[in-house]
């Protein structure tokens, strides 16, 4: 993926890999803590929630909010800027032959997908950052699962 692998730098939820797969499904795992990419059109967020948040399903922290939340028609939850600029961390990644930047949690540094800049959308900034739903939790009231 990125040029530092995940787990290798410090973060604020600090928890092994051992945890990591205790806690989460293959498929969860697979995507957060190693990098994967869902196939697109088969997450359960790609469309667009008329309200609520959406959290780090490893760790619960919010990172994202529905009034973010925009239809890209690239077949991943697309939004264009994090709930707060803390919440994510933006890491070179160059693992396709191509310069990208990917998107993880700031809290636990699991993998979220990547951000993309000036395709054109009608969006305030001009970003999209297209996430993997099942790197997500949503919730329509907005409260905290971590």
């Amino acid at each position: 993926m990125s040029t530092e692998p995940i787990g290798t730098r410090p973060y604020p939820v600090a928890i092994s890999e051992e945890e990591w797969r205790e806690r989460l499904s293959p498929a969860e795992y697979q995507v957060l803590r190693q990098g994967g990419t869902e196939r697109p059109g088969t997450g359960e967020y790609e469309e667009v929630r008329p309200a609520g948040t959406y959290a780090c399903r490893a760790c619960g922290v919010e990172l994202f909010t529905a009034e973010t939340q925009f239809d890209a028609h690239c077949g991943w939850p697309a939004f264009y800027a994090p709930s707060d600029s803390d919440a994510v961390e933006l890491l070179e990644d160059t693992s396709l032959g191509m310069r990208r930047i990917e998107v993880r949690c700031a809290s636990c540094g699991s993998h979220l997908g990547h951000v993309f800049e000036g395709e054109g959308f009608p969006t305030p900034t001009d970003q999209r950052y297209c996430i993997n739903s099942i790197s997500l939790l949503h919730s329509d009231d907005g409260a905290d699962r971590g």
